[in-house]
C-alpha cells in the first residue's frame, strides 16, 4: 500500500470515529435535557427512559473504543495521527461518563417525585445549559482541531463552579427549616452531577490541546 493509500485508509478511518463521538454527543445532550425536563416536572417515565438509554451510551463508548484499538493495530499511525486516536479514546470515555451523571440526575426524580416544590430548582436549568454548552464547544474544539478554542472552553468552567457553590450556599441556608434539608440534599445531588459534567468537558479540551500541540495542561479541579 502506498504512502497516498494508507493516509486515504487512516483519514476514513478518523471520519468514523468522529461521526460516532458527534453521534455519542448527541445522546448524551439529549439525555441531559431530558434528565432536567423529568426533574422539573417530576416525569418519573421519561428520567426511567434517560436511565435505559445511558445502556447504548455505554455500548457506542466501546465500540469507539474497539474501534480506536484497531486504528493503532492496523494502521500504525505515528506523531499527531496517534496522539489524535488517544485522544479520541480518551473523550469517549469522559463523554461516557457525563452521559453517568445525566442518568444520576434521572435517578433522582423518582426519589423527589412526592416532595413539594423547591424554591431552589429553578437554579438547575442555568446550570445544566451552561454544562451543554460546555460539552458541545469542546466537542467542536476537537472536530475542528482547535485548540484556540479548547483553552476558551476551559475558562467557561469557573462560572459552572460559582453557580454550583451558589446553590450549596442557599440549600444549606435552607435546610434550617427541617422539612427541607431532604429536598435540599437531592439538589445539591443533581448540582454536584452539573458540575461534573463541566469538569469532564474541561477533561474533553485538555485533550484537544494535547491533540493539536503535543503539550499537556492540566487545570486544577476539585474532587
Amino acid at each position: 500500500m502506498t504512502t497516498l493509500q494508507s493516509r486515504s485508509v487512516l483519514d476514513q478511518e478518523f471520519k468514523r470515529l468522529t461521526e460516532n463521538i458527534l453521534k455519542m454527543t448527541s445522546m448524551i445532550d439529549e439525555s441531559l435535557t431530558n434528565a432536567i425536563v423529568a426533574l422539573k416536572a417530576r416525569d418519573v417515565q421519561l428520567a426511567q427512559e434517560v436511565v435505559n438509554n445511558d445502556e447504548q451510551i455505554n455500548h457506542l463508548r466501546y465500540e469507539i473504543e474497539k474501534e480506536c484499538l484497531r486504528v493503532l493495530a492496523t494502521q500504525n499511525p505515528m506523531a499527531t495521527d496517534l496522539r489524535h486516536v488517544i485522544a479520541t479514546i480518551h473523550i469517549s470515555n469522559e463523554l461516557e461518563r457525563i452521559g453517568d451523571h445525566a442518568a444520576g440526575i434521572a435517578r433522582l426524580v423518582a426519589r423527589m417525585e412526592g416532595e413539594d416544590e423547591i424554591d431552589s430548582l429553578h437554579k438547575l436549568p442555568k446550570m445544566a445549559k451552561r454544562a451543554s454548552e460546555m460539552l458541545n464547544e469542546s466537542v467542536q474544539a476537537f472536530m475542528n482541531n482547535d485548540p484556540e478554542s479548547a483553552q476558551a472552553m476551559i475558562s467557561r468552567d469557573d462560572k459552572l463552579d460559582k453557580q454550583y457553590n451558589k446553590l450549596v450556599r442557599e440549600s444549606l441556608e435552607e435546610m434550617r427549616d427541617d422539612d427541607y434539608i431532604r429536598r435540599a440534599t437531592y439538589l445539591i445531588w443533581v448540582g454536584h452531577n452539573l458540575e461534573r459534567i463541566g469538569d469532564r468537558a474541561t477533561n474533553i479540551a485538555e485533550r484537544v490541546i494535547f491533540m493539536s500541540t503535543g503539550e499537556y495542561i492540566e487545570i486544577a479541579q476539585d474532587l
